[in-house]
């Protein structure tokens, strides 16, 4: 793939400013792809925009639907304007932080809110557009309102404790659900209705701005999810208790000691039934139909597993016991480029990276990812130090949201004093100079096609404001940025130095 020069930040939609306790698909969107756009910005990237779990933190890394959109982002102020929603449920708004996504407020508020929506929506909407996009995502909204439906009858249970006949899918058991709960499943249609309607004209909005969106997929989904209760035959599941035999994470590694176990079922590659691998790989040509109908690139994440995976027992408590085992390799990539054409992929290919990974990586022509706080704990042979950069086909990052903020590590008692007088030397910097601009220089002057900065950095915020520990099951995808910070000033100087170094959009 080849990526036009360029520069973009990194931001998480649930992180824009707004009144509404959450970044959302709105105004404050908008606006930031105006701020992108003056401040000379190709690209922006977010996370997975996937519904999430309260009982998983609220990770858009496990997510309920690898195909949905996260209801949470809904427009308040859009509703409103299609006239969804009556105007008095945003005269008296919950005095929400400015600061971070306070969840048990905002998921009861934003829910109230869908629900008078659907509502005005049953009585008095239209269904010319909510019938052709419920028959433009038949291959995947059906089951999704089904799954939603019946978890919400069952008290948000995961689904593997559902009675058995709904878990194990009975048809009859299924059929008779779809008659009872009809109008629940119409909602949950209803709501990705919303979600998709404003994110599409999101979307226009920045191709008219000459800003293009960087998704992401996680390589893995979530045990409770609709993907996997959908599609039980793909995935590492128990034949009784439906739930999984062997899970996917990676060994000990820079974030953590013992590894990170993160609970996932892993997918059945190496199935001998033809019928398996037809449905696994057809689920992933839809995965990737559908996101590139929502953004323009992709990144993958956890990008190694298609080489090789980590496979862990269910039974441990950590990830130091699992073991490599192969992957799909090229001739995954290879089908679904038959089947679906370009595939504008950004490779997650951070951690531990084989020299498989890396044949597989550049093969397939992928650009990989550089990320700056990883250069300066070795010697000048370091691979993420700019002047290693072997080609321009990579985007160079300050952090990611799995790093701690550039200030943050710069003042991490976590950092050796080494690594951080080699990051000064290299940077041509002086005690007392603000590190993250620093970092934002070194990424924008470098070879790298793409340079991307998180907002975090731009703004040289501290830890406080990281996005996610790895490791840690609490806490993460919190932050929010407050409207005030996102200033002319700041807008200025990145577009000053966005042109010094050829990267203006």
């Amino acid at each position: 793939m080849l990526l036009e020069r360029g520069s973009g930040i990194l931001l998480h939609i649930t992180s824009l400013p707004g009144r509404y306790g959450i970044g959302d698909l709105g105004r404050d969107a908008h606006s930031f792809v105006d701020f992108l756009a003056a401040a000379g910005q190709r690209y922006w990237q977010f996370l997975p925009l996937c519904p999430t779990s309260r009982g998983l933190d609220n990770s858009p890394y496990m997510g309920l639907s690898a195909f949905a959109g996260n209801p949470l982002l809904i427009s308040p102020e859009l509703l409103v304007a299609d006239g969804l929603l009556p105007r008095r449920y945003l005269d008296d708004i919950p005095d929400f932080s400015e600061y971070l996504v306070e969840f048990s407020r905002v998921i009861p508020w934003k829910h109230e809110l869908l629900a008078a929506a659907f509502q005005t929506f049953r009585y008095e909407g239209g269904t010319e557009g909510f019938d052709e996009f419920c028959a433009t995502s038949a291959s995947w909204l059906g089951d999704y309102a089904l799954f939603m439906a019946l978890r919400d009858e069952q008290r948000l249970l995961p689904w593997y404790e559902w009675p058995r006949e709904l878990a194990g899918r009975n048809e009859k058991a299924l059929a008779v659900a779809r008659q009872r709960l009809v109008e629940r499943i119409r909602y949950h249609q209803f709501v990705q209705y919303c979600f998709f309607r404003q994110w599409q004209r999101l979307r226009a909005h920045a191709t008219a701005r000459g800003v293009r969106l960087i998704g992401d997929i996680p390589i893995y989904v979530a045990p409770d999810s609709a993907d996997v209760w959908a599609h039980q035959e793909c995935f590492t599941l128990h034949a009784k208790t439906l739930r999984p035999t062997h899970v996917a994470g990676v060994p000990p590694d820079y974030f953590s000691e013992t590894g990170q176990r993160w609970g996932n079922p892993l997918f059945r590659w190496h199935s001998r039934d033809s019928r398996v691998r037809e449905q696994l790989f057809g689920w992933w040509r839809e995965r990737f139909r559908q996101i590139f109908a929502t953004v323009d690139i992709v990144r993958v994440d956890h990008f190694r597993g298609f080489e090789s995976y980590w496979e862990i027992p269910a039974s441990e408590p950590d990830a130091v016991r699992g073991r490599w085992v192969k992957g799909p390799d090229r001739q995954f990539f290879a089908e679904m480029k038959a089947a679906i054409g370009s595939l504008p992929i950004i490779a997650e290919d951070l951690g531990i990276i084989t020299p498989e990974v890396e044949k597989m990586r550049d093969a397939l022509g992928l650009p990989g990812m550089k990320v700056l706080q990883f250069a300066f704990d070795s010697d000048e042979k370091n691979a993420y130090l700019p002047h290693n950069f072997s080609s321009t086909n990579c985007v160079a990052y300050s952090g990611t949201h799995d790093n701690d903020t550039t200030v943050g590590w710069y003042f991490s008692d976590k950092v050796a004093a080494t690594s951080k007088a080699r990051a000064m030397r290299y940077a041509h910097s002086q005690p007392g100079s603000p590190i993250h601009w620093d970092f934002i220089r070194m990424a924008l002057a470098s070879v790298a096609a793409v340079a991307m900065i998180p907002l975090q950095d731009l703004l040289g915020f501290g830890s406080d404001c990281r996005m996610n520990t790895p490791g840690t099951p609490k806490g993460n995808w919190r932050w929010r940025v407050a409207p005030r910070f996102l200033t002319d000033e700041v807008r200025d100087r990145l577009r000053d130095l966005t042109v010094f170094y050829n990267r203006l959009g």
